[in-house]
């Protein structure tokens, strides 16, 4: 169903349940509502009240002169479906349910909105508003601007309105999705990609159950120039899926929401105030090219803390040419660091017009993707009002320069003050300025990972392997089906099919309980095995582990090889995905994955490997030869291409896949079908629900 534009410029609205009273629901939804008269109708209903706000009262829906475009609701709890009920025999289709502890009801309500072809947004919904219709249906006001927020937890949402607000930035919509037992948050970010008056959209969820309609918004909103922020919850062991693998285990709901975000071109923030600084530096500039800095600043303490700080946040200082040093050393007193940080060493007291002059000169170098000035400008005119002119003209140079050039090279400030006049006046140039260092660099390295375009999602590669049965076997079979090296095996049942498995492999040999998953845990392989004790370590498994399918394989003995591991998964709410990772059988100490979602192309699977801690590895370490890479990537591409195309395999690890210099050899894996899977539920995707006794709803009952 599509999105009704009663939720973005209705031309009537009915408030039901409102009152004169400040502490309700009804009271906010009403005053919203009739600001915006001069656009649209709006009509009160109060079963108890003739009169509300000077306005007279309707004591149902269905007493209403006309069918309202949107019918909010406030009203306990018991009151809802009656009230629903009433509307849609009006000819309602669009409601707004602040209420939340529906309980039972809920279900039948969502049956009747749905045999009736409406739409709901909540229950326990906070709200709406749209600052270019006069439409604001909540509790509270809102400063107009150019941020969309669409928020599951509406009092987090509220949160970063009103953080935004005391950093100059407004909102251009917002939505509390609440419940979403109809109306979900995929519905409202399709309704923002041609909406002229966001920029950035801010999204908090709990829960992604719509997870790939969410990344095809997502990625809607990026192809129309709009800049997503995404915030959630899931670090914990709860959020972890399909732990029946060891790459399962090893990764975290968050590390898919991340691959999902990347694959959309959005970004993932930690917090509230990470958003809205991440916001207000996009709602001033272009995200940068490149992670390459210049940090500028008047104290080489400063400068080195900034430093530090934009390593930590993934950004690079590169040393500057020598070159571009020499130039600034011409410009800079003797005492002055010129590598990167600049250290002005004085120069900026002696003459201020040096902050603007070295600003230039880096930005213009091309060696460089981004400035960040720390320190004392803005303090001069506070502390010295003789120099309020001086120090204005600096800003104003700063910000000529910001509107012509920040698209390619754009300008962070740290300032010493938070609140001084020059900083008005460098907000008003729309030059990014923050108080903290940190806060200034925790933005600019957020940004600079929206640079360039959502990675490329190549065309599915149908696989032909059938879904395989259980067991290593067919597991090898699906494998090496997809063109993934394993060594030369035999599946074997007794001990005379082991003895001429045996005569037909080249020692050393491995013995492996074909039935079991994770082997090692369970004594279920056995290494090394030469003709004088491979019957024995046959006797001895079978007669400890019993009858079954065992399979004996050519011991891979090739020196320098690295151990690492690939997996496939498919995730409950974002599909297919694919990780790679540090193997064998200390990988879930190491911890060491990367995770996309899948398919993956050869140059996105690169780029997991170069996330890792242990890609070292793979070009040699300590004196040992570098690995191939490219055999890896190829392993990497064709899980990924295998989990996507095979709807009826729920999981793949292959652990571990053994990198050498000539070439890779998977020697254990485990390929888990649909039906075989279990997946535990998500985080629950209803947020609060909050129930009340009183006949009206309160501010302190909705989250």
């Amino acid at each position: 169903m599509s999105f009704p534009r009663a939720f973005v410029d209705p031309s009537s609205i009915a408030v039901v349940g409102a009152t004169e009273d400040r502490a309700k629901w009804g009271y906010w939804l009403a005053t919203g509502a009739l600001a915006g008269t001069d656009r649209r109708q709006v009509w009160l209903v109060n079963r108890r009240a003739a009169q509300v706000l000077g306005q007279p009262c309707r004591p149902t829906v269905g007493d209403l002169p006309e069918t309202p475009d949107l019918v909010a609701l406030c009203v306990p709890p018991q009151h809802v479906l009656p009230v629903v009920r009433d509307a849609l025999a009006k000819g309602c289709r669009a409601f707004l349910s602040i209420t939340a502890g529906l309980g039972a009801d809920e279900a039948e309500l969502a049956a009747l909105l749905s045999e009736s072809v409406a739409r709901m947004i909540g229950p326990n919904s906070l709200g709406l508003f749209n600052a270019s219709t006069q439409l604001r249906l909540v509790w509270g006001n809102f400063t107009p601007g150019s941020l969309a927020i669409v928020s599951q937890s509406g009092q987090l949402g509220s949160e970063i309105a009103g953080l935004g607000a005391r950093a100059g930035l407004g909102v251009s919509r917002f939505y509390s999705v609440g419940n979403q037992l109809d109306v979900g948050a995929a519905d409202i970010l399709e309704s923002l990609v041609a909406d002229e008056h966001t920029t950035t959209v801010a999204l908090y969820l709990e829960s992604f159950a719509d997870g790939t309609r969410i990344v095809a918004a997502l990625e809607a909103l990026h192809r129309a120039g709009k800049h997503a922020l995404v915030l959630t919850t899931g670090a914990s062991e709860g959020s972890r899926r399909l732990a029946r693998s060891h790459t399962g285990s090893m990764t975290s709901a968050l590390d898919v929401v991340d691959a999902a975000c990347r694959a959309a071109g959005a970004l993932r923030v930690a917090s509230p105030r990470e958003l809205v600084d991440a916001a207000r530096v996009l709602d001033a500039i272009a995200p940068p090219d490149g992670r390459r800095v210049a940090i500028i600043s008047d104290s080489g303490g400063q400068g080195g803390i900034a430093a530090d700080l934009a390593a930590d946040r993934g950004l690079r200082a590169p040393v500057f040419t020598d070159g571009l040093q020499t130039v600034l050393r011409a410009l800079l007193p003797a005492a002055a660091a010129v590598s990167n940080p600049v250290d002005l060493a004085g120069a900026g007291e002696a003459d201020l017009q040096v902050y603007a002059q070295v600003v230039e000169l880096v930005a213009a170098s091309g060696e460089v993707d981004s400035v960040v000035l720390s320190g004392y400008l803005g303090c001069y005119g506070e502390d010295s009002p003789s120099l309020v002119d001086a120090e204005s003209a600096v800003i104003d140079r700063l910000g000529r320069r910001h509107r012509t050039d920040a698209a390619h090279v754009p300008l962070i400030v740290h300032s010493m003050s938070a609140a001084s006049p020059a900083i008005a006046r460098l907000r008003e140039h729309r030059v990014p300025v923050f108080d903290t260092i940190d806060a200034a660099l925790g933005a600019l390295g957020h940004v600079s990972r929206l640079g360039g375009q959502p990675r490329p999602a190549p065309t599915t590669v149908q696989t032909e392997a059938a879904v395989p049965g259980p067991g290593y076997w067919a597991a090898r079979t699906f494998l090496t089906a997809l063109g993934i090296a394993m060594p030369e095996a035999r599946r074997v049942t007794d001990a005379a099919g082991f003895a001429a498995a045996c005569s037909s492999l080249r020692p050393p040999l491995v013995l492996k309980a074909g039935w079991i998953e994770h082997k090692s845990e369970h004594q279920a392989v056995r290494t090394g095995l030469g003709p004088e004790t491979a019957a024995a370590a046959f006797r001895e498994m079978y007669e400890r582990l019993g009858p079954g399918e065992y399979v004996v394989e050519e011991q891979d003995t090739r020196p320098g090889v690295v151990e690492m591991l690939i997996g496939g998964r498919r995730d409950r709410d974002f599909g297919p995905t694919v990780a790679v990772g540090h193997g064998g059988v200390h990988a879930e100490l190491w911890r060491d994955v990367s995770v996309e979602l899948a398919p993956v192309d050869r140059r996105t699977a690169a780029g997991m490997l170069d996330r890792l801690r242990s890609r070292r590895l793979l070009d040699g370490w300590r004196g040992q030869p570098a690995v191939d890479v490219e055999a890896l990537i190829d392993a990497i591409v064709a899980v990924s291409e295998a989990i996507a195309a095979a709807p009826g395999v729920a999981d793949i690890e292959v652990n571990p896949i053994r990198v050498g210099a000539e070439g890779a050899l998977a020697v254990d894996a485990l390929v888990v079908s649909g039906a075989a899977a279990v997946v535990p539920e998500t985080t629950g995707a209803t947020g609060h629900r909050e129930t009340t006794e009183e006949q009206e709803i309160s501010r302190e009952h909705v989250h």
